[in-house]
């Protein structure tokens, strides 16, 4: 019986040794190979951490089997983050090496719109991050929603749809809006009529991170990604309590004011976030309409997170917008309505959406996750003897498995999306409601090959219960070549469903827009690729950080939906043809001591050809710079200078729009619990009725030309931030 007992304690003792594992290493400098005692690593997942010894060593015990993210640190060097599975199949010790001197602060930052949870410097497909810091500073000069944050990245154009109302729809390398796919934590919210108001309604102070996709990213979410996907990734809470406020006024005599809230207990976590926009009908050059119009939003986001055991965390929450919003002839919105003074653009939203997570790790290498979201949207839109109004109900469910392997990972899943919207009838025009649901299989692979060659494939099946079924391939390939260069290649295919809902008729309030109908179109299809390649160096001994990005993209669509006049109203034809974007992207960023410069370059070519046609596609600056110069003493000063050009852009009467600037200062000091800031945004007053005109026919039923560059003009704005 001894001997039974002493046996079993033997294999128990055996089996919990295996369970636990070391992890050994050596950190060295890259350039010198010498070992640096005092540097730092971190296991965040695991809140463990310790420090080299004199000969660089570190030694960490008791880890258990699965993914964990090590980050290294020492002060004077690049920090790095590694991704190791455990048990490792290496050898021990391992050799770390740090660089000197560089800052890339993007490669530490752990990207979810891939489903992966690799950090961005070791996924295959090109992802740009505004993390932290930058959304801070964005937030600064446009609190109350994130046009300006994603207009000022290289690559991506807001397209203002509307003259008085300000409504807008984002443009990623030249297409139209409805080719791009908005999601919030990998829910799709802002689609179809949802989509309309869209940038306006979000805002960027919740936001922990914002992830861009550019290209094709059907395979990833869905149909709706051929231009790109953004998704918006929400802050969490953390043990130690977040509690924020802002107050921000303009000289426009605009208002925001927001508050955020944040921490995690034991059992249970918590955000909230919650926000009141104000803007008051502003008309800069007295030319009788809104450049601003007026609204007030409500916005409230809440969110609890129950960690029902440290394997399993159940999130729900909700997003919940209403707003007014009113624009048009600046007397009628003073009350002063008339025979000469009744034109008005008003819309009405309400904007209600519910999300629930469920995370289960199965293990330390295997986890299931599920997903639902329910929302539903009501707009109206009024003008004069003219209304559209109704209701869009949505659904979004989704199941995946994912393994988190030594050298590969997987994820496969199904989703269903459901979309109902239901007009109300104002007119003679036939109804354009619609229903429809899509049902989708995705698996996707990501194999490390080598140390330096890593490649990413997916394939996603969809079937839409209007237009059938879609395979949708895609790969790409990483190649760390060594620590300058890395190399990027990637395409994929993707598709779109048509819908009434376009930056076309949204710009006319779809006056006279028939339904789409389902007989006579087929979806939108296409493919793309792209290829950039990314070099980093210190220069001047050591005294500047160098980086520059170079990618060439190119997108082709085939047989694109076009809204055309016939007989007086506007319907939805097919014509044979395509729609084609190329160009490139050029991305610099210089660092020294306390100063950061940005430099982009974006050369779009969009191109519409129809039977023997060949046309330029409307609406897009061919060339556009992105100039951002910060200085930044740590804790204490923020001061940043920004100037952006815009090209001609062919316009939709068949002229040529002017080319122009707009440059941006910004200013904040900050203490410990509290900054102040100060914006002046567009200082030269650069504004379309400087130059051009917005509109043709009498001030009470005016033709609108398209927008395509501000007409606001000078903003200042400037607030204070509180953090308790």
């Amino acid at each position: 019986m001894k001997k039974t007992v002493l046996l079993l304690a033997v294999i128990l003792c055996a089996a919990l040794t295996h369970a636990q594992h070391t992890f050994q290493a050596t950190i060295k400098d890259a350039k010198t190979n010498q070992p640096l005692a005092g540097a730092s690593v971190k296991l965040p997942q695991l809140a463990k951490g310790t420090v080299s010894d004199s000969t660089g060593t570190i030694i960490l015990t008791n880890l258990p089997a699965g993914k964990q993210i090590i980050q290294f640190s020492f002060i004077g060097y690049e920090k790095r983050t590694d991704t190791l599975s455990f048990p490792l199949s290496q050898p021990l010790p391992l050799i770390i090496l740090l660089n000197p001197h560089e800052e890339e602060e993007l490669e530490e930052v752990v990207v979810s719109a891939t489903r992966s949870s690799r950090t961005i410097d070791n996924i295959p497909t090109r992802i740009e991050v505004l993390a932290g810091e930058e959304i801070d500073e964005k937030a600064n000069m446009k609190p109350g929603d994130i046009r300006m944050m994603l207009a000022e990245t290289t690559g991506i154009q807001t397209q203002q749809t509307s003259a008085t109302s300000a409504n807008s729809s984002i443009r990623i390398q030249g297409l139209d809006g409805k080719y791009t796919q908005i999601i919030r934590d990998g829910f799709p919210l802002y689609s179809g009529f949802s989509g309309g108001l869209g940038l306006l309604q979000i805002a960027p102070l919740d936001l922990k991170q914002v992830e861009v996709i550019k290209g094709s990213s059907s395979t990833l979410y869905g149909g709706g990604a051929i231009a790109g996907l953004v998704n918006l990734v929400s802050k969490t809470p953390t043990e130690k309590r977040q509690l924020s406020f802002l107050l921000n006024g303009t000289s426009a005599m605009g208002l925001d004011v927001s508050g955020f809230y944040g921490q995690k207990f034991k059992k249970i976590g918590t955000t909230v976030y919650a926000a009141y926009n104000h803007g008051s009908a502003y008309d800069p050059v007295n030319i009788g309409l809104t450049a601003i119009p007026k609204f007030d939003r409500f916005t409230l986001n809440p969110k609890v997170y129950f960690y029902l055991s440290d394997q399993t965390t159940l999130i729900t929450g909700l997003n919940a917008t209403i707003e007014k919003r009113i624009g048009g002839d600046m007397e009628y919105i003073k009350g002063n309505e008339s025979t000469n003074h009744s034109y008005f653009e008003e819309n009405k939203t309400d904007r209600y959406s519910s999300q629930l997570e469920l995370k289960h790790q199965l293990n330390g290498q295997q986890k299931l996750t599920f997903r639902n979201s329910l929302s539903y949207y009501n707009r109206s839109i009024a003008l004069p003897n003219y209304l559209f109004s109704g209701v869009q109900l949505a659904s979004y469910s989704e199941a995946n498995y994912a393994k988190d392997g030594e050298t590969a990972d997987w994820v496969v899943g199904l989703n269903y999306l459901t979309e109902d919207f239901e007009e109300d009838k104002q007119n003679i025009i036939p109804l354009r409601s619609y229903q429809n649901n899509t049902i989708g299989a995705f698996i996707q692979n990501t194999f490390m090959a080598t140390a330096q060659l890593t490649f990413e494939t997916g394939l996603r099946g969809d079937y839409h219960s209007d237009y059938g079924f879609f395979m949708l391939p895609k790969v790409s390939i990483l190649w760390k070549m060594n620590r300058e260069f890395t190399f990027r290649l990637g395409g994929g295919m993707g598709y779109k469903a048509p819908s009434v809902f376009t930056e076309d008729a949204e710009r006319i309030q779809f006056r006279n827009v028939l339904p789409v109908d389902v007989n006579e179109t087929s979806a939108e299809r296409s493919y793309g690729t792209n290829f950039d390649i990314n070099y980093k160096t210190p220069l001047f001994n050591d005294q500047v950080g160098f980086s520059i990005n170079q990618l060439f993209f190119y997108t082709r669509i085939n047989n694109p939906i076009l809204l055309n006049n016939v007989s007086g109203y506007l319907t939805y034809q097919q014509p044979k043809g395509d729609l084609n974007t190329k160009g490139i992207e050029t991305n610099i960023k210089l660092t020294f001591k306390d100063f950061k410069l940005f430099v982009g370059y974006t050369f779009a070519d969009v191109t519409q050809h129809t039977g023997n046609n060949f046309f330029a596609y409307s609406l897009v600056s061919k060339h556009r710079l992105n100039n951002v110069l910060m200085y930044e003493v740590e804790d204490q000063w923020k001061i940043g200078a920004e100037a952006y050009y815009f090209s001609t852009q062919q316009l939709n009467d068949g002229t040529i729009g002017k080319s122009y600037w707009t440059p941006g200062l910004m200013i904040e000091k900050l203490w410990e619990r509290c900054s102040i800031f100060i914006n002046f945004e567009n200082f030269i007053d650069t504004r379309q009725t400087k130059f051009d005109s917005i509109y043709s026919g009498p001030i009470t039923n005016p033709v609108f030309r398209d927008i395509y560059a501000p007409v606001d003009g000078f903003v200042m704005n400037g607030g204070i931030k509180i953090r308790l």
